[in-house]
């Protein structure tokens, strides 16, 4: 994740050196760092942003199509737009980031959304709405590739996978949120009820704001400047001992190109190391091999994660429930708002099992629930469709329940996992810019289901929408089975040869290494650094 630690892979023109003994690790798990839990939560609380305004646009477009008379193609684009628009954010993020730090890019994030949620709240008509869509998409871009950085950078090694799990835990409030919006606004006259379900957006993009101003920088940001006495003070304070401190401290001056032996507050760094110079070429030019297969994971997990149909069932619910037999709008929002609780639930389950089971075993398990849920309701709909002149209870209830399903599995590892697994493995110099390519991967996929959803449903019928998906998840789960290793409980000195030359097979035995080692050091750099 970060660099490899240095009496395993110093630097080659010196002998490894081992600069704390391996006696002060811990043996046993330790308490949770609640420090670097709080942290953590006031990150991840950037992605209230996307899930409230995918979560309130699922109901919102319902009265914005009857009260600007919008087809059913303008409505899809209004829906999805935003993911195209967040491209500009996470694209930008990862400069940003290495320019003002972490910390003030997500109040960055918080001020552009605002922004945006009071011009579309405000908005008179599909151009300006969508404009008010553009702004908002820029801070949701924002928002997606920094806060799974920032949480990354400050988790101690043992609660790594459940902290890293919080933004998609907070993409799972928002959504509810937005469910809730959708149910208390509905009564309003008609020109106002969409427009407060869109504009009270801004009010946790300013809670957000004020909230992350007492957070501390990340303490890798920190070494990347040179500023050395106060990444030791964050790690100090983050890290679950001071041995574990003092091992991170030293893998990140590793990665910075900074002496070990180097203890100043305050050092010169190279504008390259600072500044992530030379990263694109590292990622996509030149690549080594471990940096190539990572490259190919995490953008592969991005992929699928979306490609799989969550946001078109997160989006398009109300649409959904409608096929199925719902006819009111009460009706559908409140089944609607029943989604989101069954949602938000399991990925409260998904954060606890995540460094327990392992990601490998959770992704498998969630993804292989997807391919059952997708392809049942994909007959059940199907069956609706072709009696329309008669109520199928069996389908429509069935209807209802895979959808739970889906989302049920999809948050107890498909969601939260993504996150994870990418933000842990991509080395320190190219985390930024590695996880900007996930996001935009992630948003592109996100944005092309979301629009396309509703012409498609019209050409191959909803159901048979649902069974595409459904074999898009089969082959996730091929991917995910042939090509992640398992990072649970690994020495990140052992992710080179992971993403080297892993095999399936090699999942199934046990992670080298002393235990206690282990699970202490989350840092490892993967190929060299380029200087």
């Amino acid at each position: 994740m970060t660099g490899s630690t240095p009496e395993n892979k110093a630097v080659p023109s010196q002998p490894p050196v081992k600069h704390v003994p391996e006696s002060g690790l811990p043996a046993k798990p330790p308490k949770r760092n609640n420090y670097a839990f709080a942290c953590a939560i006031l990150a991840s609380m950037t992605s209230i942003l996307l899930g409230y305004d995918i979560g309130v646009m699922s109901g919102a477009m319902i009265y914005i199509k009857r009260d600007l008379n919008l087809t059913d193609l303008k409505i899809g684009i209004l829906a999805g737009i935003l993911n195209i628009f967040s491209l500009v954010g996470s694209c930008a993020a990862g400069r940003t980031s290495d320019w003002i730090g972490r910390r003030y890019t997500i109040v960055l994030a918080g001020a552009i959304f605002f922004a945006g949620a009071l011009l579309m709240g405000f908005a008179t008509n599909y151009a300006f709405l969508m404009f008010g869509r553009f702004v908002a998409g820029i801070g949701v871009g924002y928002a997606l590739m920094i806060a799974p950085v920032y949480t990354a950078e400050v988790s101690p090694a043992s609660s790594r996978g459940f902290l890293n799990s919080f933004p998609e835990v907070f993409i799972n409030a928002g959504i509810m949120l937005g469910y809730v919006s959708n149910l208390a606004f509905s009564n309003f006259p008609l020109k106002l009820g969409w427009r407060f379900m869109l504009g009270i957006g801004a009010v946790p993009s300013v809670i957000l704001a004020l909230g992350v101003l007492a957070m501390p920088e990340s303490p890798r940001w920190l070494v990347m400047q040179g500023r050395l006495g106060e990444a030791k003070r964050v790690l100090d304070k983050t890290s679950d001992s001071v041995t574990e401190s003092a091992l991170r401290l030293e893998d990140i001056k590793h990665a910075a190109g900074i002496p070990a032996d180097c203890h100043d507050d305050v050092v010169q760094v190279s504008r390259k190391n600072s500044h992530g110079e030379g990263v694109w070429r590292e990622l996509l030019i030149r690549p080594t091999p471990a940096v190539r297969r990572v490259m190919i994971a995490a953008l592969g997990i991005h992929f699928f994660q979306q490609a799989s149909g969550i946001d078109a069932v997160v989006l398009f619910s109300p649409r959904i429930f409608k096929t199925a037999g719902l006819q009111s709008d009460h009706q559908q929002l409140l089944a609607t708002v029943a989604v989101g609780v069954v949602k938000t639930s399991f990925i409260l389950v998904a954060t606890f099992l995540l460094d327990r089971i392992g990601r490998r075993p959770l992704l498998l398990t969630s993804v292989g629930g997807m391919v059952l849920s997708l392809l049942t309701l994909g007959t059940s709909l199907t069956v609706i469709d072709q009696s329309p002149e008669k109520k199928v209870m069996w389908a429509v209830v069935l209807s209802i329940t895979t959808v739970m399903t889906y989302v049920a599995t999809f948050s107890i590892g498909a969601g939260p996992i993504t996150w994870v697994y990418s933000s842990e493995i991509f080395p320190l110099r190219l985390r930024s810019q590695g996880s900007s390519m996930c996001v935009v991967v992630n948003r592109v996929t996100s944005g092309v289901i979301s629009m396309t959803f509703l012409p498609m449903s019209k050409g191959i019928t909803t159901g048979g929408a649902f069974y595409l998906f459904g074999g898009i998840a089969t082959v996730a789960w091929v991917f995910f089975y042939t090509f992640l290793p398992e990072t649970q409980g690994r020495m990140l000195e052992d992710m080179d040869e992971l993403f080297s030359g892993f095999r399936w097979r090699d999942s199934k035995s046990k992670p080298k290494g002393n235990p206690d080692k282990m699970s202490s050091n989350p840092e490892v750099e993967i190929g060299p650094n380029k200087k």
